[in-house]
């Protein structure tokens, strides 16, 4: 019995030197774009592991797809754009919060960029923006902030979104699509962007910085069950994906292109975690806008909410100042100061 005793206190020990939150388990939904590079570096650096947290990633074609995920508890985490879907899921009592930016367009910093077949651009079929009257364009999914710059950049051209024709594609199958002359046009984000237009298919036209400067194009989400009952686990999952995303600006110019050795650290953090192998491939284009700390532009939201709403979108009322829980973000702030660019 002395020895079993002795066996008891002795596993009670063990289990205390042992870090508390080491079982914690977090699924992200993601969509696999550059812009999800803050997730990647944190995860492929261990600051996710270091926190006490292990991780796993699902990959969606859209955000607007992950909103029933997070709303049944199936992700904790969700990367991705605010979609007239998560406000639908707000107004039926839904609990989701938006606790940090993802990706953002400051001037000269660019996301998303429309792009135009090269044969309609070459047969003179598109010259002008207004030629984007009875094409059809590709975009991620309806209800989303890349159809609300889709909107904003027809409204450039002089034009309603009812004078061009809409299809809802992956970001990957916009290039098919376009391969494929199935579409006209498409908003694709980076890496699909580059690889359209490497490959011949399509040329760019204008870019969403240019259309809508200062939108706030994706944020992380959390489940409102994962904020509240895990609001520990909560605050440290967000202090190592704004880590990863400091990291991740140190390694860019103020252009947004990877320069030196941590340019090319990151970009092979990149090639593992997207579906572009190819090295080469991320130097040929600035990256997007991701803010090192994390600030959330919620004016930008309720821009992206008015017009959602106005489309017939959404269902019911929202507050949008209601769903933006900047706690976890201050929290992290707190402790780790305002970003300075490392030398």
């Amino acid at each position: 019995m002395r020895l079993k005793g002795l066996i008891a206190a002795a596993s009670l020990i063990l289990a205390s030197a042992l870090p508390a939150t080491a079982q914690d388990k977090v699924i992200i939904g993601n969509t696999a774009t550059a812009t999800d590079i803050g997730l990647y570096v944190a995860h492929k650096r261990g600051y996710f592991r270091q926190e006490g947290i292990d991780v796993e990633f699902v990959t969606f074609d859209s955000a607007a797809r992950m909103v029933t995920s997070l709303a049944g508890g199936d992700l904790q985490v969700v990367a991705g754009a605010a979609s007239a879907g998560l406000y639908n899921a707000v107004s039926r009592g839904v609990d989701i919060r938006i606790v940090s930016d993802k990706v953002s367009t400051p001037a000269g910093r660019t996301s998303q960029t429309l792009i135009v077949r090269k044969d309609l651009i070459e047969s003179g079929r598109f010259k002008t923006l207004a030629d984007l009257k009875g094409m059809k364009i590709a975009n991620s999914a309806p209800g989303t902030a890349a159809s609300v710059t889709l909107y904003k950049m027809i409204e450039k051209a002089g034009l309603k979104i009812t004078d061009i024709e809409q299809t809802f594609l992956a970001f990957p199958q916009h290039v098919v699509a376009l391969a494929n002359k199935a579409v006209d046009a498409a908003l694709p984000a980076e890496p699909a962007t580059t690889e359209a237009v490497n490959r011949g298919y399509a040329q760019k036209v204008l870019t969403d910085d240019e259309a809508y400067p200062g939108h706030q194009i994706a944020v992380i989400f959390y489940s409102g069950q994962f904020a509240t009952q895990k609001p520990e686990v909560a605050r440290k999952f967000l202090k190592a994906f704004i880590r990863g995303v400091r990291d991740h600006n140190d390694a860019l110019d103020a252009q947004g292109r990877f320069v030196g050795d941590k340019g090319e650290e990151i970009i092979k953090i990149l090639n593992e975690y997207t579906p572009i192998k190819d090295p080469q491939f991320y130097r040929n284009f600035p990256l997007a806008y991701c803010h090192p700390d994390g600030t959330v532009n919620v004016d930008s939201l309720k821009t992206d909410y008015a017009i959602l709403k106005g489309e017939k979108l959404i269902e019911g009322d929202v507050n949008v100042d209601k769903i933006v829980d900047m706690s976890f973000l201050n929290a992290v702030l707190k402790e780790l100061g305002p970003y300075k660019k490392a030398n």
